[in-house]
């Protein structure tokens, strides 16, 4: 795990110092994500390439970045992992002569040996970009699901590109301007959708696409689709519950592999327990775990975590969380955040604690609920798709009846409710998006009167994943709820918080339920098969003798905080100043920010915590980084 910087198409010479002094500065903005080692390569006529090292396998200084190949020319900067590099390296060795031990040595060669058909051989999680010395061409290249991010700006025909928003930001060759379309996807979906970002100008480059870079072309594809590698079988139960067994075993032993202390997140959830239970089976080494535990007894899953820790003989590690030490960490969390969000604290008090024990490597459990139907907005869409009769009612009596309960209710899912009743279509590419907002569209047009209407972004995306004549149209109804979770909320909130959290303590996190496999197999289970009686049983049924029963009938809760009392009370004075940071911005109505506010803090059902939080956040992040 690192951080990769660099900026192509530097055609006027006179600018070379600059653009070289514009990549010191970007490598040095994210010196958080490799402390181990730090290296700039340049090439006299059109590029300049940086890289941070967080030193995980080879950690010999021979391995350091940017990796050169003295034979070629070639060059690469790697962020992430190949995991099956053992694998690949005899098939490469004919071709190409190894100097280390490393997995970006690996990911080079292939590349260089097998051009762009070397991405669908690595298993891992990755963005990288590869100089081609004798096609002076750049490749830049993100992994699968998304897991490593990847952002880029076109500035005076040139491509900066970084790990980073932050580092973009310190080549100081940006307008410090937020984009509008980016900012109504974030009050939408408090996040904001690739290749959107909340920065005008700035992209980030979609999971699983590659980017060619040669002289004043510029050509982007896409190298994996999660809906077209899930090839739906007529399976037996049986037959699934094994192959889940075999490709999830598999994917936790993979990442198993490190030079450094290595261990795990522990919720004392499902998905946590397998992923611990799992590596026990994996290894003869204990493993070092961690959990958040609350003196709010209704937060607290201690009670959980310990039996499993216990169960599997792991060296147990258990961070207490209070509102006096939250709100300690909070400004440095905020600070870590490179890209606002509404969910991204939630993971940085673990990964801190988890750094300060020694360990470099953490295995996640995320992606369990994506992908095995744990979310309610699996309930909910089956519900609204077995409900999809009422289309035939009257649009006006719809309507009526949805806002006599919205106006009963007076909470944002009455709300949705109304929307989704008002609406003219029940399939998953509307009901979806609407179930996903946080801001619906009335809200909105209050908010921030002098924003523009954009298209929703998440539907778009639906349109092409899910819609006629797509790959995923061919999917069962819980496969391509699963499509829709990975490809919005997991890439552009989870997966994004939890790289940028992280990586603000040097500390790597990989998610064994996000392996390819994984995901191809699951997204393949006929929803009878997946779903017979209750939400996650595909994945205990795997395991039957993993987890003990009372975690596998434990209500559902979660890695939160208890975020509504504190905001009321301890983290208030802290609210209040970024609703005001975010009341200068000249599209929002500080009226309405302050009414929002005030409805919050006297209780109200209609604003609950995590919407109020993400203006909050939103504000902070504009004020730090002086955007307008």
């Amino acid at each position: 795990m690192c951080g990769i910087a660099g900026v192509y198409g530097i055609s006027d010479r006179s600018r070379f110092p600059e653009a070289c002094g514009a990549v010191g500065r970007m490598v040095e903005a994210i010196s958080h994500r490799g402390p181990d080692a730090h290296g700039v390569w340049m090439d006299d006529d059109e590029v300049v390439l940086g890289h941070r090292r967080l030193s995980i396998i080879d950690r010999r200084e021979a391995s350091n970045q940017p990796f050169i190949d003295s034979a070629t020319g070639d060059v690469m900067v790697f962020n992430g992992e190949i995991y099956n590099y053992r694998e690949l390296r005899p098939q490469l060795s004919g071709e190409y002569a190894f100097q280390t031990d490393s997995d970006t040595e690996v990911a080079l060669a292939a590349m260089q040996v097998w051009g762009r058909a070397a991405l669908p051989e690595f298993n891992g999680m990755f963005s990288f970009a590869y100089w081609n010395q004798a096609r002076r061409e750049l490749t830049l290249v993100r992994d699968r699901m998304g897991i490593k991010p990847l952002y880029y700006a076109h500035i005076d025909n040139m491509v900066l590109f970084s790990s980073e928003v932050r580092s973009l930001l310190a080549s100081d060759w940006l307008e410090r301007k937020h984009d509008p379309a980016g900012l109504a996807d974030y009050l939408r979906y408090q996040t904001v959708h690739s290749p959107r970002t909340i920065l005008a100008g700035v992209s980030m480059l979609p999971a699983g696409h590659w980017m060619r870079l040669e002289g004043e072309e510029t050509e982007i594809g896409r190298w994996w689709d999660p809906a077209a590698a899930a090839k739906p079988q007529n399976r037996s139960r049986e037959d699934e519950l094994k192959r889940i067994r075999e490709v999830l075993s598999r994917s936790v032993e993979l990442r198993l592999r490190s030079d450094v202390p290595l261990g795990a997140f522990l919720s004392g959830g499902i998905d946590s327990s397998v992923i611990v239970g799992l590596m026990k089976q994996a290894t003869e080494h204990r493993t070092a775990t961690f959990s958040v535990i609350f003196n709010e007894g209704k937060f607290d899953e201690s009670y959980y975590s310990r039996m499993i820790a216990e169960r599997f003989d792991t060296d147990h590690h258990e961070i207490r969380l209070t509102p006096d030490n939250f709100l300690q960490a909070v400004p440095d969390a905020l600070d870590a955040m490179d890209h606002p969000s509404g969910d991204g604290p939630n993971s940085y008090v673990i990964s801190e604690a988890t750094k300060s024990a020694g360990i470099t490597v953490a295995l996640s459990g995320l992606g369990g609920d994506e992908l095995f139907a744990g979310y309610p907005v699996f309930q909910r869409t089956k519900l609204l798709w077995d409900q999809r009769w009422l289309g035939s009612w009257p649009k006006g009596l719809r309507k009526l009846i949805g806002g006599v309960y919205a106006a009963y209710k007076n909470d944002i899912a009455a709300y949705k409710k109304a929307a989704a009743l008002a609406g003219d279509y029940f399939d998953l590419l509307h009901t979806y998006p609407l179930s996903r907002q946080a801001f619906l569209e009335p809200d909105i047009r209050r908010l921030a009167p002098h924003l523009a209407v954009y298209p929703n972004a998440v539907y778009n995306q639906l349109l092409e994943e899910l819609g006629a004549k797509s790959h995923g149209e061919k999917l069962p109804m819980l496969g391509q709820v699963s499509v829709a979770e990975l490809g919005t909320y997991m890439q552009n909130t989870l997966l994004r918080d939890a790289d940028q959290m992280s990586m603000a303590h040097a500390l790597e996190v990989r998610v064994p339920f996000l392996d390819h496999g994984v995901v191809a197999a699951v997204l393949s289970v006929s929803d009878e098969n997946k779903w017979p009686h209750t939400p996650k049983q595909l994945l205990t049924d795997a395991f039957p003798d993993l987890l003990p029963r009372e975690v596998i009938d434990r209500p559902k809760m979660g890695f939160t905080l208890p975020w509504e009392l504190w905001m009321r009370n301890s983290l208030k004075p802290m609210c209040e100043e970024g609703l005001e940071a975010l009341s200068e911005i000249n599209v929002f109505a500080a009226a309405e920010i302050s009414s929002i506010w005030d409805a919050f803090v006297q209780g109200s059902r209609r604003w609950p915590f995590s919407r109020v939080w993400s203006l909050v956040v939103l504000g902070h992040w504009f004020k730090k980084n002086r955007i307008t």
